[in-house]
């Protein structure tokens, strides 16, 4: 059954930024988009560039080794190379915690 777990805080994510988080095994890139958080996975679809540390646009993210788009509020592919979305994880902020449903 999922279930929320904590992987930062709200003052290690800046709006417009982004931060790699691990929980349940897995890679997570978190975003701050105008003070609302965001999670999906943090390997692009393509060949697993990692999302954390692409440019940020409003909603959008582009990985740094191809270019490929992603939004980051729902895991869609917005543009190639990438095909496939990635997997998009809710998230609930409790108090100066963010968590993320894994």
């Amino acid at each position: 059954m999922p279930e929320f777990v904590k992987v930062a805080r709200t003052e290690e994510v800046a709006p417009g930024r982004a931060k790699l988080v691990e929980a349940g095994g897995k890679e997570i890139a978190l975003f701050n988009v105008g003070g609302v958080f965001h999670a999906i996975d943090n390997s692009c679809t393509h060949v697993g560039g990692p999302l954390c540390e692409g440019e940020i646009d409003g909603t959008e993210v582009t990985c740094p080794w191809h270019g490929a788009i992603f939004d980051v509020t729902t895991g869609a592919a917005l543009g190639p190379p990438a095909g496939a979305a990635v997997a998009r994880y809710n998230v609930r902020t409790e108090g100066p915690d963010i968590e993320i449903e894994i």
